[in-house]
């Protein structure tokens, strides 16, 4: 079955996270957190602005997004979960290929002149 959100909406698969910790210690199901990360599956046209003119939504299709831990709607469709949340609820889009410049996160070392 094919689904569209309509307005400004998004349908985000989850992305699972790694049942390891770094010491190596298994998180059993009971105790794990629901992931804040997920895959955008399919995007709305966009919203409306106060003139009425639409406004298309900054994502696409395979995007790695961030949200927070009660965003969205969850729904099973043919059997999959996915959550559908406004683009509003998007914190931000990760970037899989390499860093950012100017990221401080970044695991490059930048060198000194």
């Amino acid at each position: 079955m094919k689904f569209r959100p309509l307005h400004d909406r998004v349908v985000v698969k989850r992305i699972a996270t790694e049942e390891k910790t770094v010491g190596g210690i298994i998180i059993p199901d009971t105790a794990k957190e629901k992931p804040h990360q997920g895959e955008i599956i399919a995007v709305g046209p966009g919203g409306r602005d106060a003139a009425g003119k639409l406004v298309p939504v900054d994502l696409k299709v395979g995007d790695r997004v961030l949200f927070g831990e009660w965003s969205g709607t969850e729904v099973k469709i043919d059997g999959n979960e996915f959550l559908i949340m406004k683009e509003a609820d998007i914190m931000g889009v990760m970037s899989v290929s390499g860093a950012l410049p100017g990221d401080p996160f970044s695991k490059r070392r930048r060198r000194r002149a």
